[in-house]
């Protein structure tokens, strides 16, 4: 666990919570690695199998907020589940976004979560262009 900077994802430093930050050469993509960023700040992203899919949809008035939408879907997922989820495959049509899932059931011994995310938060909320392609970011609730 941890930052990690492999132009996919990173995380950010905010107080008592953790900053998710994804990268991508589109915005579906930064999406998905905001994802990975998220499963990572609770337990080892390269522990979790793909194994089961789970698809995922929501909609949002902007991409600041289809964002927040997207993440507090997949912690309700996590938590309703009880899985972990560490390959995404996303789809943006304008307001709306559908997307796939893949993860397996927790395994305390073997994943280690070391906290649980309780949120996404509208804290330093920002999806953007940026060099590269596509930046989303936002503080988590751990």
């Amino acid at each position: 666990m941890g930052t990690r900077w492999d132009g996919g994802w990173e995380h950010f430093e905010h107080m008592a919570d953790i900053g998710v930050r994804g990268f991508g050469a589109t915005k579906a993509e930064a999406f998905g690695n905001a994802a990975c960023a998220l499963t990572a700040a609770v337990a080892d992203l390269d522990a979790v199998r793909p194994l089961e899919a789970v698809r995922i949809e929501c909609t949002a008035e902007c991409d600041d907020l289809l964002l927040y939408e997207w993440l507090n879907a997949l912690i309700f997922a996590m938590a309703t589940r009880k899985m972990l989820f560490s390959r995404f495959a996303v789809r943006i049509d304008g307001k709306h976004l559908e997307a796939s899932a893949e993860g397996e059931p927790i395994d305390a011994e073997r994943h280690a979560p070391a906290a649980e995310a309780k949120g996404a938060t509208l804290t330093a909320l920002r999806v953007a262009p940026d060099r590269d392609g596509w930046a989303a970011q936002c503080v988590v609730d751990v």
